[in-house]
């Protein structure tokens, strides 16, 4: 069978090794020079299940509107958020309840921790370092006020399977030294010993490799994608402008351009933008820089090791299709990174980076067939690709090549947002 994959992300790169491990003849089309160069390029970087917590929470209406005021919100909605958002944002708004919230938190978790265990697992078959490692994370708060308020929503992950330790103050120094010089910032939190981190850009690019020399998969570098060809019976070809690229089945992995590709065939596909920020910096000539992963709860900003990188992410910002970034957009994540970690990396010299990742109303990927015959989906990762990834992209490997997936697919089919 020849499967067409439309993206050449984590996701798609993913799903094409995949289908070409069956021995299917694969094609990967991206429209950029190279592979993983958007939403996978500079990520977060932490493999962290014990951030499952859907974004569509009771409280969410008052965050969005309470962003406008403040100077840097974790979360920000701008007003000119564009149509994609505003034709998201009531379905978003009618997840926002306790019911919903839990339903979709488990969800999120079950693709999350399913995801882990296949990224650790290709690792292994594959021998890939992506400069990352299994030390854990640490989920810190910086009052009573704040980890009292958060606390149930790890312990609903804990209630679900989620392995997670109360970490008081000297607990959460003990398990990442570099805190102690600053440890009166924090209060104490959560450990996650089963999470890791790792670099998802380093990760696909050295799989694509491996799979077009192992098992054939061919890339398609810069083949812009013009257009879907087909009807409600079935898609017959990719249009890009490189030309035309036919298969017998075809699977979407465009991240946040995936319902403008759809929409002309009409589908519906509940997916918005949101901007992520990143910045990593050198450790090189630092004995400050985390080895643990970090997650500061209050203004919800990460610290992932790679090497000899220190990839610090925080704000998630509605701004419709704009990845553009300034240097102020980065000054609440260096506010956190110096007051935790104030020897953590050449903070003068960072590499910044802001990418668009595809949410849905409730979190939780769309996942397999769509009512197109031929086409199906692997879409709406949110910020969590390069954790749930390896799980979404087999399970839908699984549902091309005819298998009942292992992953449990309950809430995460089409039409279920």
């Amino acid at each position: 069978m020849r499967v067409i994959v439309l993206g050449g992300g984590l996701i798609g790169v993913i799903t094409g090794y995949f289908l070409a491990r069956e021995g299917h003849e694969a094609v990967v089309l991206e429209r950029n020079e190279a592979l993983a160069a958007e939403t996978s390029f500079q990520n977060g970087g932490l493999l962290a299940p014990g951030h499952s917590q859907s974004w569509a929470s009771p409280g969410a209406l008052r965050t969005l509107i309470k962003s406008w005021f403040e100077r840097e919100p974790a979360l920000r909605l701008r007003l000119d958020a564009g149509s994609s958002f505003w034709g998201w944002v009531l379905p978003f708004l009618r997840q926002c309840n306790e019911s919903s919230y839990r339903a979709n938190t488990l969800r999120v978790m079950r693709c999350m921790m399913a995801g882990l265990d296949d990224l650790r697992a290709l690792r292994a078959e594959t021998g890939i370092d992506d400069g990352g490692n299994d030390a854990g994370i640490l989920y810190v708060f910086r009052t009573e006020g704040s980890l009292e308020e958060k606390a149930g929503s790890w312990t609903l992950l804990r209630d679900h399977g989620l392995e997670l330790e109360d970490a008081s103050r000297e607990r959460c120094v003990e398990i990442e030294p570099t805190l102690g010089p600053c440890r009166e910032e924090i209060v104490g939190g959560f450990h996650a010993p089963g999470e890791g981190s790792g670099d998802a850009c380093r990760f696909t690019r050295e799989l694509a490799v491996l799979a077009a020399r192992q098992h054939g998969l061919r890339i398609e570098l810069g083949a812009n994608i013009e257009h879907i060809r087909g009807s409600a019976a079935g898609v017959e070809a990719v249009v890009t402008d490189r030309g035309e690229f036919a298969g017998d089945a075809y699977v979407l992995a465009t991240g946040p351009e995936s319902p403008g590709l759809v929409r002309p065939l009409g589908l519906r596909l509940p997916i918005c933008p949101a901007k992520g920020y990143t910045v990593s910096v050198s450790t090189v000539g630092y004995e400050g820089a985390p080895q643990v992963g970090v997650i500061e709860e209050d203004n919800l900003v990460a610290f992932a090791r790679l090497g000899d990188w220190l990839r610090v992410g925080g704000q998630a910002e509605f701004s419709g299709f704009d990845a553009s970034w300034r240097p102020a957009n980065f000054s609440g994540v260096f506010r956190v990174a110096r007051e935790l970690f104030p020897d953590g990396g050449d903070y003068y010299r960072p590499h910044y980076w802001a990418c668009l990742r595809p949410v849905t109303p409730g979190g939780p990927p769309i996942l397999g067939a769509s009512p197109i015959p031929n086409l199906f989906l692997n879409v709406g990762h949110g910020a969590a690709g390069w954790t749930m990834g390896s799980a979404t992209s087999r399970a839908v490997a699984d549902i091309v090549c005819g298998r009942e997936p292992d992953l449990d697919m309950e809430g995460l089919a089409y039409g279920d947002q």
